[in-house]
């Protein structure tokens, strides 16, 4: 069996975000077998709870036909050590005969596959001249978000907040060369307040961003918090905003910035306007209103993962 495989350098050769967008915008119009994710809890006595994911997804009659399943951990407390908090495997297969096809580093095409999501999401949403962009956390996958959104909006300002602003310093050298002025900040409060797109990823279980804070317009893309006791953004936010998501199943069920306002009687589910099957097949469309503040949470698809992997499969071409 000839099994290729794809480290965090191939995958990064093989993808650029305006074709991966695009590629999910097809995904999303397409036809999918997506089973529920298992999740798993895995205690550590002393130590965050971390998550065990198997996030299978299979083409239906698409050609070509593709099967995968992505093996994803979450350890929160993996920064403390330096690693990134996501660690797992992509196993891709052909959807014809099951045979394996490549194995992929799961970290790096989470990383890719999820930023994409969210510029995607801003696509639709995001007002078509947002410049401003604040990312708030300073995790592995900050600098793909930061990228992808500059992919799709006119972004030539960034802002990066962290609770450790060394960590966030970090960030803003490794987009040095990028084609947008970075800085960094201490005053999450204001620099939310300034930002057209505020991007959240954190494993952040309180809210960081208020709705007071927001501005007339504005684009919340809430990213981390894919547990239902986690969140990043307070009542009001969600209150404020036009809601949309990238999966009802998922955000509905999942993601605490949802779960937790639809559960103590903020919102009603019928506040979720759409989600991304609806935006990429044309079945919702968004009219926005200059003052419109409008709100993205996602937790990840395995529909996702399969797209990104089936291109990168592509784009080596073995496929």
């Amino acid at each position: 069996m000839n099994v290729a495989f794809f480290d965090e350098e191939a995958i990064d050769a093989a993808l650029d975000f305006k074709l991966l967008v695009a590629e999910l915008k097809t995904a999303f119009a397409g036809s999918f077998t997506v089973p529920v994710r298992h999740h798993h809890t895995i205690d550590h006595a002393g130590k965050a709870e971390a998550t065990h994911l198997l996030m299978p997804a299979w083409t239906d009659g698409a050609a070509p036909e593709t099967l995968g399943v992505k093996i994803v951990n979450v350890f929160p407390d993996n920064g403390k050590t330096g690693l990134p908090s996501i660690q797992g495997i992509y196993v891709l297969m052909s959807g014809e005969t099951g045979v394996p096809l490549a194995v992929m580093d799961g970290a790096r095409l989470t990383a890719w596959r999820t930023a994409a999501a969210s510029a995607l999401a801003a696509s639709f949403l995001a007002a078509p001249d947002s410049r401003h962009l604040l990312m708030v956390g300073t995790g592995a996958l900050s600098p793909f978000v930061i990228r992808a959104h500059a992919s799709v909006r006119p972004i030539d300002s960034v802002t990066i907040w962290g609770r450790d602003p060394d960590k966030a310093r970090n960030i803003a050298d490794e987009l040095d060369e990028d084609a947008f002025a970075v800085g960094i900040t201490e005053d999450l409060e204001q620099a939310v307040g300034e930002a057209d797109i505020v991007s959240c990823a954190t494993l952040s279980q309180t809210p960081l961003v208020h709705g007071a804070w927001l501005k007339p317009g504005a684009h919340l893309d809430l990213i981390g918090a894919f547990r239902p006791n986690m969140r990043e953004s307070d009542d009001e936010a969600v209150a404020r905003a036009r809601l949309f998501v990238d999966t009802r199943d998922g955000a509905l069920k999942e993601g605490g910035d949802i779960v937790i306002p639809l559960a103590q009687g903020v919102i009603t589910a019928d506040k979720v306007e759409a989600d991304l099957f609806d935006l990429c097949r044309g079945t919702v469309a968004v009219q926005r209103a200059p003052r419109d503040i409008t709100l993205f949470k996602s937790t990840g698809t395995a529909i996702e993962d399969l797209a990104a992997a089936a291109l990168v499969w592509r784009k080596s071409g073995l496929g």
